[in-house]
């Protein structure tokens, strides 16, 4: 049967230039390096203005929240966004814009971004994408994927079948192809190869050798198709252990220019195995976005006034509420005070 696909109308931020993409790789220092060093320094050294970024993680897990607090912080700005699965993560980014320190963000493309699944939406995610300062590309979640996917294969464009038919294939920058070999009509979506992604980690060494427990969604691709990779994780342990079972090991570290040691680096998102997300904190963050002022307060408070990701912490609750959501994790049937599953 004969049919027409609507036509893409989405802007197509980063051109998939595979040449361009294999000069850059080509040229990035490989060497076992000893890669540590603080947050602030990764984020100085390696995020610019004008970057398009991306961040790892599935939703309200394994965030990279602490170098997403210091890219807020040291207010960088211009930045495009990948927003694949991208829960708590794009609110922080949002804090930077319509709230007096610029415009942090300024082109996004869209897949899952403003809400907090289950949580709700954040008002103010939906006050900066109404604000008309953001340019967007719409995408579904697996056609995102699958562009970072063909950027780590090294191609530039993957054909599928998704979004077809859709308001949300008029909406992005796919284009329509034909199959060599059957003659049927399929979509094509352009590899995405990011300037830099912000990633966290359940261990990594000193060399950016990297292991995730549970679920790594298209982390293992970001990883692999980002062109400067930032590593937070919980721990660093020795490279002897990586040796030990390199079969764990699922960022290499030829992929990472930054390892950050930061324990409870995704809080207040949930890290499998680690802690269990704060969902007061995170509610708190829902109910402050509904008045702007309210919101710059919590801001200055929370994110801009601290210098470190542990005063933050310590602003949360510190030691006790951090071992109470460990053992929420750990034993899913114990109840914080004041709070129900």
């Amino acid at each position: 049967m004969e049919f027409h696909l609507p036509t893409a109308e989405g802007p197509l931020f980063r051109q998939p230039d595979v040449e361009a993409a294999r000069r850059a790789f080509r040229d990035k220092p490989k060497g076992l390096v000893d890669k540590r060093m603080s947050v602030g320094e990764a984020v100085g050294r390696f995020v610019h203005d004008g970057d398009y970024l991306a961040s790892g993680g599935f939703g309200g897990d394994r965030i990279a929240t602490a170098l997403l607090h210091e890219i807020l912080r040291q207010g960088k700005q211009s930045l495009g966004f990948a927003g694949h699965t991208a829960t708590h993560d794009y609110q922080i980014l949002c804090a930077g814009n319509q709230t007096g320190r610029g415009q942090l963000l300024r082109q996004v493309d869209a897949a899952y971004i403003v809400g907090l699944e289950a949580r709700g939406l954040s008002p103010h995610a939906r006050r900066v994408a109404e604000s008309g300062e953001l340019e967007l590309c719409e995408w579904t979640n697996y056609a995102l994927a699958l562009r970072l996917q063909a950027a780590a294969m090294g191609v530039p464009f993957l054909p599928i079948r998704c979004m077809a038919g859709t308001d949300t294939l008029r909406r992005s920058a796919a284009r329509e192809l034909t199959c060599p070999f059957t003659g049927q009509k399929l979509l094509a979506v352009p590899a995405l190869w990011p300037d830099v992604a912000v990633i966290h980690v359940h261990e990594a060494d000193c060399y950016g050798n990297c292991r995730i427990r549970g679920t790594s969604v298209a982390d293992l691709h970001l990883a692999r198709a980002a062109h400067r990779v930032l590593i937070s994780c919980e721990r660093v342990i020795d490279n002897d252990v990586i040796r030990s079972d390199p079969t764990l090991t699922a960022i290499p570290y030829f992929c990472v220019d930054a390892v950050c040691e930061v324990p409870y680096g995704s809080y207040p998102g949930n890290m499998p195995y680690e802690y269990f997300s704060d969902e007061q904190h995170l509610r708190q963050w829902l109910q402050v976005e509904e008045d702007l002022d309210r919101f710059r307060e919590f801001l200055d408070r929370y994110i801009l006034g601290p210098r470190e990701f542990v005063e933050y912490l310590d602003r949360c609750g510190g030691r006790s509420r951090l071992e109470q959501l460990r053992r929420l994790e750990l034993e899913p049937e114990v109840e914080l005070p004041g709070e129900s599953q």
